[in-house]
């Protein structure tokens, strides 16, 4: 396991922030895989795909930020 994987597990257990923006982003993804497994778009779906996207990165960066405080 790499020191930035030892990190994470430990926010994982220490930090509560971490914690809830970690279970967003994975909620965030698992919500994209259900829109991206469609047969067919509609305009609808391409702009949730778009809003979800731009939240997942959000809180992507927001992990980041943590994990530099901890590096």
């Amino acid at each position: 396991m790499t020191r930035e994987e030892e990190l994470i597990e430990r926010l994982m257990k220490e930090d509560e922030d971490f914690i809830k923006i970690k279970k967003a982003h994975i909620e965030f993804a698992r919500q994209l895989d259900e829109l991206e497994k469609k047969p067919f778009l509609t305009p609808h779906d391409e702009m949730e795909i778009k809003i979800i996207k731009k939240k997942k990165l959000v809180h992507k960066d927001e992990m980041e930020k943590i994990l530099r405080k901890y590096r």
